[in-house]
């Protein structure tokens, strides 16, 4: 039995009260009552990340954010009936209440029933200029963090959110990925390869992928660490009914000077260095298969060019918000960071 009332949040709770209660429950929803128990609204990760995007402060109510108008059912009904509803309008999960609008259970559609064979196609090709003399002998996904290779851990993340079925795009010193993970029976996955014999870019390999995926599929950088619940995103894909979803990071930046606003002659005001917030790529894509259409055959080809593409053709394309950890393994600072926060993030407190 799934422990509901662990979900319930206080109508004064923040959103980063409630981001935690989400993150620490294996329900990945919540529901927002007011003092007498009464339903108000729910919360799913999918809303969290759009309240992100909008640039809401954490400490926003989480009323503000949740959907006020859930899809619920009356107590009193036959299971049958209930689950009846949510495969008919797509829930995973269905508030139960009585008369009152009280909740008395909460109803979720078992995550044994989802198939997660979906399609991770990782870009794991590059040179690693940026990291030699460490990558003069061996790629850069097989550089060592924590004791063990980027590319490993990488595997491993998918891997617990239920993704087993890889492809890996390789070029430089493709012999040491290969001989180290082979077909991916000694990490209980299933890997293939498909080999870049030219630079391609970081959407170029997908014109070499032998069969069309059937469903939606991952490509991701081989360079990340990132603690992304990948079962999340790929459902925020399928809700926002996108052909391509890109994930981004907020990233922030300073001018280090007063910057001056002026009306032609007229001094207006003087901001002294100031913070600026933008959403910038982190390498980590859900692609449609029909998005393989636009991808030129055997040619560079980077992964933004085929974003604006769609956006050109006015595609339907989405962002998803990173809020978990996340580092870009390109410089050597970078790799130093990574082995220092490799056992805080992942040995000691490493959710999905």
């Amino acid at each position: 039995m799934k422990d509901w009332k662990s979900i319930i949040v206080s109508e004064n709770n923040t959103l980063l009260e409630t981001m935690k209660i989400i993150d620490q429950s294996t329900l990945q929803f919540a529901v927002v009552v007011d003092v007498n128990g009464r339903l108000l609204g729910t919360v799913t990760d999918g809303d969290i990340r759009r309240s992100i995007l909008r640039g809401d402060s954490l400490d926003v109510k989480i009323t503000e954010v949740m959907n006020p108008s859930p899809i619920t059912a009356l107590v009193g009904q036959s299971r049958n009936k209930y689950f009846r509803v949510m495969r008919e309008k797509k829930l995973k999960q269905l508030p139960i209440v009585d008369k009152n609008n009280r909740i008395i259970d909460i109803l979720f559609l078992d995550k044994a029933v989802s198939n997660n064979d979906n399609l991770v196609v990782l870009m794991v090709g590059g040179l690693g200029t940026r990291l030699r003399p460490l990558t003069n002998e061996i790629p850069k996904p097989m550089l060592q963090v924590g004791g063990k290779p980027i590319l490993e851990t990488i595997i491993e993340g998918f891997k617990q959110c239920g993704f087993t079925n890889f492809i890996l795009s390789v070029n430089y010193k493709k012999e040491v990925i290969q001989n180290y993970f082979q077909n991916g029976g000694a990490f209980d996955v299933n890997i293939s390869y498909i080999e870049e014999t030219k630079r391609m870019g970081t959407a170029g390999a997908l014109s070499l992928l032998p069969i069309k995926p059937l469903k939606p599929f991952f490509v991701m950088n081989g360079d990340l660490l990132t603690q992304v619940n990948f079962e999340q995103l790929i459902h925020y894909h399928m809700e926002n009914e996108s052909l391509a979803t890109m994930c981004v990071r907020e990233y922030e930046y300073q001018i280090p000077y007063g910057v001056i606003e002026t009306d032609g002659a007229r001094l207006i005001s003087i901001k002294e260095k100031p913070i600026h917030k933008s959403f910038v790529n982190a390498g980590i894509y859900v692609l449609n298969p029909e998005t393989l259409e636009y991808i030129p055959k055997n040619q560079f080809y980077d992964m933004p060019e085929l974003f604006q593409k769609l956006l050109d053709e006015e595609k339907k394309t989405t962002v998803f918000p990173i809020r978990e950890y996340w580092l870009d393994i390109g410089r050597m600072d970078d790799f130093e960071r990574a082995n220092l926060e490799f056992k805080e993030r992942y040995e000691c407190s490493r959710k999905f």
